[in-house]
């Protein structure tokens, strides 16, 4: 009978997840009872979830709740570098309905924790209990709930229509055509707190005040006894033919000749090591190194012209051997091993402590969908980006775009820990500001002007060096 339901439910073009199925078959007449609750639904999803069958049947089940999120999952050291986290060797992905289910619980219940942490948000409750058709209340009463942006839309008429769920019921959230929110992007998937009034007649909350998690306001990094000094590059781009060798040797003479004097002990690389194989159409025309094994061989050559003292942290990106899906684990033993003992292999995300400071580690490629998503944003203007992340607290909100997810059993992308630097590369500039006292590092590129960047006119920024005193937190820029 299982297979017969789930066949029919999806020649309908519906799946269930696995609690679902449970719970349908359980039913005198599950296939009858399926189709009578589904038709009942205002949104049809293409996964029917027991949240979806919450809103026109009443099911007493216990309410889902996340994992602890211990910041610490497995420290491990070189130097003075430590990996607080990040999913190497923690990976618990299962690659199901349930699995992402459970992924998007996990995201849901943290960044709720993270909203229910502001004043504003005090009292709030589930939607279901908002919405109870039993429950009376004052019109004018201020109602708050917290929920994932699940669609936004716009009438003609010039309001926005958000629609938002928590794990237990979805409502909707009307924006009056002259609230400032108008000129906002709402992501698909971020999660908001929302206060505002309900109508009594078709129990919509009429908003009045979006809340995001955010990161607190303080004044920058408070000053430590360090001396010492991290740089930051990424986007090396091993392996092709626009990699810019001359300008990577004035670099390598250049921390020959200075790196002692400016104590520059550590160097961080978000992600993009090496150029790939098949990454996009073409680019076997733009190859220099076409096995990428030697294009790992070579940049291991290339990291050996550092001087040793300086320890290295190297993450991989979307161009790099591992999985596409984020988070992405650290390259594996077969590439890591030719590296220098020196050289840290991290994953992507990661959150690192040196000397005191925690770095959060990000590749960037969320920044093709941030960019698509929002407002006013572009390519040239990374920095504006991670702002957004941050105001969210979370790397990719928006799923279905162009960065892949892997649904593991935490969110690995949630910023739950408030760093003092945040530091990303991909889209090949160079920049740094600061963030509500968060130092932000775009990392510069080692690649030319690509023939895919000529077409869009973009021009990078590359071959700099940016560096942070991990005592002060002042910040510098050296070009080559």
């Amino acid at each position: 009978m299982r297979s017969r339901i789930v066949e029919a439910l999806a020649n309908d073009g519906f799946l269930l997840d696995h609690e679902t199925e449970e719970y349908i078959l359980g039913q005198d007449a599950p296939l009858q009872f399926a189709r009578q609750v589904i038709s009942q639904m205002v949104h049809r999803p293409l996964v029917v979830t027991m949240r979806d069958v919450r809103t026109v049947v009443r099911v007493e089940t216990p309410r889902l709740t996340s994992l602890p999120r211990p910041m610490v999952s497995g420290t491990r050291t070189i130097g003075e570098v430590e990996v607080l986290r990040d999913i190497t060797s923690h990976s618990e992905c299962l690659a199901s309905v349930e699995g992402f289910a459970r992924y998007f619980q996990d995201r849901y219940a943290s960044l709720r924790q993270l909203l229910l942490r502001r004043m504003d948000l005090a009292g709030a409750q589930t939607i279901q209990r908002v919405l109870d058709p039993n429950r009376t209340s004052d019109s004018n009463k201020e109602i708050k709930v917290i929920g994932m942006v699940n669609e936004v839309r716009t009438t003609r008429s010039g309001e926005m229509i958000l629609e938002i769920e928590d794990d237990t019921a979805r409502c909707t959230v009307m924006v009056p055509k002259d609230h400032k929110l108008i000129q906002d992007s709402i992501l698909q998937d971020e999660v908001v707190g929302i206060i505002g009034k309900l109508t009594q007649k078709d129990r919509k909350i009429i908003l009045k005040k979006l809340v995001r998690p955010d990161v607190p306001i303080r004044s920058g990094m408070e000053e430590n006894d360090s001396t010492t000094q991290v740089a930051f590059m990424s986007d090396v781009h091993i392996g092709s033919n626009t990699f810019l060798e001359e300008r990577w040797r004035n670099m390598i003479s250049w921390l020959k000749d200075e790196a002692d004097g400016l104590n520059l002990q550590y160097i961080v690389i978000p992600g993009d090591c090496v150029d790939g194989v098949g990454i996009f159409p073409g680019q076997e025309e733009e190859l220099l190194i076409e096995d990428i094994i030697d294009q790992y061989k070579s940049l291991a050559e290339h990291l050996k012209d550092i001087p040793d003292n300086i320890r290295i942290v190297m993450q991989p990106g979307n161009h790099d051997m591992v999985r596409p899906a984020e988070p992405q684990p650290a390259l594996n033993g077969e590439v890591s091993r030719l590296f220098d003992s020196n050289i840290m292999q991290i994953g992507n995300p990661a959150y690192l402590r040196i000397e005191g400071r925690t770095i959060l580690s990000y590749h960037g490629k969320s920044f093709d969908d941030m960019v698509n998503g929002i407002k006013g944003l572009s390519y040239s203007q990374p920095l504006k980006a991670m702002e957004e992340m941050l105001k969210r607290r979370h790397l990719a909100p928006t799923y279905g775009g162009k960065t892949p997810f892997a649904p593991e059993r935490q969110d690995y992308l949630v910023i739950d820990e408030v760093p003092d630097i945040f530091v990303t590369g991909h889209v090949h500039g160079a920049g740094v500001s600061s963030y509500n006292g968060i130092r932000l590092i775009n990392a510069s590129t080692w690649q030319d002007q690509t023939s895919f960047q000529k077409m869009h006119n973009f021009v990078p920024d590359p071959a700099k060096l940016t560096l942070v005193h991990l005592g002060t937190g002042k910040p510098s820029i050296a070009a080559f």
